[in-house]
């Protein structure tokens, strides 16, 4: 896939539903290489949706669906459950901007602190860790990608209010 030149413009992000899954198919078929096994269903995006304390953020540049997060809160604890932005817009702010939305989010909502799980070797560490999240854990073999080979996950976690 040709990836091509994008100026950098405003983000905009915008509260999702189910009816924004067709974007977040999109999004996850972009961003999530099917080698790892990262991306949900549409059935599993939706039963998530469905459940209580989750929360779909979606991302646009210039009116074009950069991004999206998909976040739950328990009690006073919260996980990232997703995270893509689109090849194109990498680099640009969409991540930053979505993962200080979600931080956000969960300051407002006395949410102790926030967790989120990621593969392996997978350069999105690099923004988690400008985030304040910290390695806290791993799972061995956790994805498993079309191939059938297994790769771990780590854990991470951040403080938000403590």
């Amino acid at each position: 896939m040709a990836t091509r030149q994008v100026a950098t413009r405003a983000v905009s992000l915008r509260t999702g539903d189910a009816r924004d899954l067709a974007i977040v198919d999109t999004l996850m078929t972009e961003a999530f290489d099917p080698r790892y096994g990262e991306a949900w269903t549409r059935s599993q995006c939706l039963g998530v949706l469905a459940l209580t304390g989750v929360h779909l953020t979606l991302a646009f540049v210039d009116d074009v669906p950069a991004g999206f997060t998909m976040t739950r809160t328990v009690a006073d604890e919260a996980e990232l459950l997703l995270i893509a932005v689109a090849p194109d817009y990498r680099r640009r702010g969409v991540g930053t901007a979505l993962i200080r939305a979600a931080i956000a989010e969960c300051s407002v909502g006395a949410i102790a602190k926030l967790h989120l799980e990621v593969r392996a070797g997978n350069d999105a560490v690099k923004i988690y860790g400008a985030h304040g999240f910290t390695k806290v854990g791993e799972r061995r073999a956790y994805y498993r990608g079309k191939t059938g080979v297994a790769y771990d996950a780590h854990t991470y976690s951040r403080v938000i209010n403590g």
